[in-house]
């Protein structure tokens, strides 16, 4: 965490929606912050739609107080058991869950194994389209399931063993598999059985095994109110009320915190240089498992030589952008994985992710120069003008290059274009993982299978075998990935920029918002006596 709030001082770049579903805007439901001696909090959100686990995108937060997760990761690595008792294996393939016993979802009902492997085999079931179900692709039998046409309909890698125990055989070893049961990886969440009888209802009003329950059915764009539950298990939590609001505008929900209608909102890039002075230590950046790069389009023959990839990134000024754009909450990369995740090799770009205009000059005329102007294409209306205008600038005043930054139309378009290949030059490139370990990172941007079409767009065999050699390996430090990471710095397929931190203003009514991976433990806020 970089900053704290006053115990010490977020899919997403800045002005995209983020983890925890904060790309929020204004309605007429904004609550009053400040009941008198209640311990209620309010927070920004998007409206999310949908709020099955297995199917949410934007309702990370809503998930995480409905539901109790498997397991809970922290920044600093640490795994905590929290629905489990434990979580073992003795050959990283074969693992063993045992539940904690006398937990109960909140219409009363016994939480389960048999729940447990029912709600993983109905998100990975392909018919279900469950938006989630990637999170499950390791599981031994998951790829006859999940198909359009599925040749089973239970996963063979399950085995349910007795009440509070069940068995999962993945498709090969993987150490990192009890982090993949995170408070991120919601398609792990158990549904009960009643849950199943009528999706569309339980979508109305989930019923899940965390420390808080609904306090009434989901309304579209009205706020969800859910209500601490006498009953958890777990630990109790220091709020009895959380609302999530929805806004359409984050500008109009940042104005809400300061007048003191509303408790905490993820600040939007259009006010992040002025939240610090308008906000003080309620001002925060946590550190978040995100990272960017400059993309480019490699199947060119210009991007060929290393050199000129190399000399791209040495032109790029990263600790100005990030003082001047980010208010200096983000790190400038020095490796191939956010710094939040365990055993990130911290400096191992060296020179190349340092700021060195002649050096880069000196580098690319070495190459025989680039061919050509260079248009750097990034989703519109996604506030990150200011970011890739910057990048243009110091490439044409560094290396001479005719470089212009070009927004598509939307996202949408943006997407295509990438996925398609149909780029021709320097291009957007992010990606935010649901859990902190370089595994959730470099699975999804050094793998053909992974979910970044074309965000490096450079996969290698060599990276493929070394990501299932360090996956094996039972260190939990993160150290069994550095190998991978020199194969992918020694080819240096695309610039790295920024190693991201997501940004919050909270008002006064806030004493403390611990968080995890980037986003708000919002039932371990603490209010104001």
């Amino acid at each position: 965490m970089r900053r704290s709030l006053l115990s010490g001082a977020a899919l997403a770049t800045l002005g995209i929606t983020v983890l925890a579903g904060c790309s929020a805007g204004g309605d007429d439901t904004s609550p009053s912050g400040s009941s008198d001696g209640d311990t209620s909090v309010s927070i920004a959100v998007t409206d999310p739609g949908i709020l099955i686990p297995g199917r949410q995108t934007i309702a990370f937060e809503f998930a995480g107080v409905v539901w109790s997760p498997l397991t809970f990761i922290h920044d600093d690595g640490t795994l905590d058991y929290v629905q489990a008792e434990s979580v073992e294996s003795d050959d990283q393939q074969t693992w063993t869950i045992t539940l904690r016993d006398g937990w109960t979802f909140h219409d009363g009902t016994p939480v389960t194994a048999q729940d447990y492997v029912d709600s993983w085999n109905w998100v990975a079931y392909g018919p279900n389209a469950a938006e989630n179900s990637g999170q499950l692709v390791g599981i031994q039998g998951f790829d006859e399931v999940n198909a359009p046409e599925p040749t089973a309909e239970t996963m063979s890698g399950l085995k349910v063993i007795d009440d509070l125990t069940f068995e999962v055989t993945l498709k090969v070893p993987d150490s990192q598999f009890p982090i993949q049961l995170s408070q991120g990886q919601t398609a792990t969440f158990p549904m009960p059985a009643s849950a199943f009888d009528d999706m569309d209802a339980y979508n109305a009003h989930p019923i899940g095994n965390g420390p808080f329950e609904m306090a009434a059915d989901y309304v579209e764009a009205e706020t969800v109110t859910v209500t601490a539950y006498d009953d958890f298990a777990g630990e109790e939590p220091t709020v009895d009320e959380i609302d999530f609001v929805p806004y359409v505008d984050t500008a109009t929900a940042y104005t809400d915190v300061q007048a003191g209608n509303l408790d905490i909102v993820f600040v939007p890039a259009s006010r992040l240089a002025q939240a610090e002075a308008d906000f003080g230590d309620h001002f925060m950046a946590f550190d978040a498992p995100g990272i960017s790069f400059l993309g480019l389009s490699l199947w060119e023959e210009r991007f060929s030589d290393v050199r000129v990839r190399q000399a791209l990134s040495m032109a790029i000024d990263r600790e100005t952008i990030n003082e001047q754009l980010y208010a200096g909450i983000y790190t400038p990369a020095t490796a191939w994985t956010p710094v939040v995740e365990a055993g990130t090799p911290e400096g191992l770009c060296g020179e190349f992710c340092e700021y060195d205009p002649e050096a880069a000059a000196a580098l690319l005329e070495e190459a025989g120069g680039f061919e050509g102007p260079l248009e750097i294409v990034y989703p519109g209306g996604s506030g990150l003008d200011e970011l890739y205008n910057a990048i243009a600038n110091n490439l044409r005043q560094n290396l001479g290059i005719d470089a212009v930054a070009t927004p598509t139309a939307d996202w949408a378009e943006f997407a295509e274009r990438r996925t398609a290949g149909d780029i021709s030059g320097a291009f957007f490139s992010r990606w935010g993982a649901l859990y902190p370990s370089q595994q959730a990172t470099m699975r999804e941007l050094y793998l053909e299978t992974g979910g970044c079409d074309n965000c490096v767009a450079w996969y290698s065999d060599e990276v493929a075998a070394g990501l299932q050699e360090a996956d094996a390996n039972p260190s939990t430090d993160g150290s069994a990935y550095a190998a991978v990471q020199e194969i992918i710095q020694d080819n240096f397929p695309v610039p790295p920029l920024f190693s991201e931190a997501y940004p919050y203003v909270t008002s006064q009514r806030v004493a403390e918002m611990p968080a995890a991976a980037g986003s708000p433990i919002l039932h371990e806020v603490v209010i104001s006596e």
